[in-house]
């Protein structure tokens, strides 16, 4: 069955309808964005989540000691790394946490995702490129561009409830991530998490 991550909670209100929705994992921001929550607030809304959801922190060429501090303060279970981070970015890392690791790649060709699938990571995430812009943008990319793959990866950028069926069928991703499609206003919207689920559930 196709994973759900529902990216971007900000609010205790975000926290209250995933609670009721249950998607398989949640992200908190903590790179500068709209999103963006702070430590302590990472550390409050784990606290309300239900424990079946699985939180993953979201991070931009971060110093490795923020990383390692939410980690050991039970804030977050994966880290997604969706910078420019390097292997030995990623070697450093794991002397200091034993998370899971998803590595954001970008998309813009075949083989820069062949070469991301050799980094040391546990899963990937596809991305739309955006010059600029490390992600968030909520355009979709050319799916025809993702090879085959050994390595498990989640599936994101301008998926929608309306999409995201032909996604999977295309795809067949390990999961898949959706935040701004599923907000009114810069505002999560209980409706669009519920339709999204929905429509991924019963897909299958």
């Amino acid at each position: 069955m196709t994973k759900i991550k529902i990216c971007g909670l900000k609010r205790s209100e975000d926290v209250e309808m995933v609670n009721e929705f249950l998607p398989d994992y949640v992200g908190f921001v903590f790179a500068r964005s709209s999103r963006q929550i702070g430590g302590e607030q990472a550390i409050y809304f784990r606290k309300m989540l239900d424990s079946r959801i699985q939180t993953v922190g979201v991070f931009v060429n971060a110093d490795l000691e923020e990383i390692e501090a939410l980690c050991s303060a039970g804030a977050i279970n994966l880290v997604q790394l969706h910078g420019d981070e390097t292997v030995e970015y990623m070697d450093k890392l794991y002397e200091k946490i034993s998370n899971p690791i998803i590595k954001a790649v970008r998309v813009r060709s075949q083989e820069q995702i062949l070469e991301a699938e050799k980094l040391p990571c546990s899963y990937l995430l596809l991305d739309t490129y955006c010059k600029g812009v490390y992600g968030g943008s909520g355009t979709g990319f050319d799916k025809s561009l993702i090879p085959v793959l050994e390595k498990l990866y989640f599936l994101a950028g301008g998926l929608s409830a309306e999409n995201i069926c032909e996604n999977i069928r295309i795809c067949h991703p390990y999961a898949v991530d959706v935040s701004s499609a599923v907000e009114t206003d810069g505002v999560k919207d209980a409706e669009k998490i519920k339709k999204f689920i929905e429509r991924v559930r019963n897909n299958e």
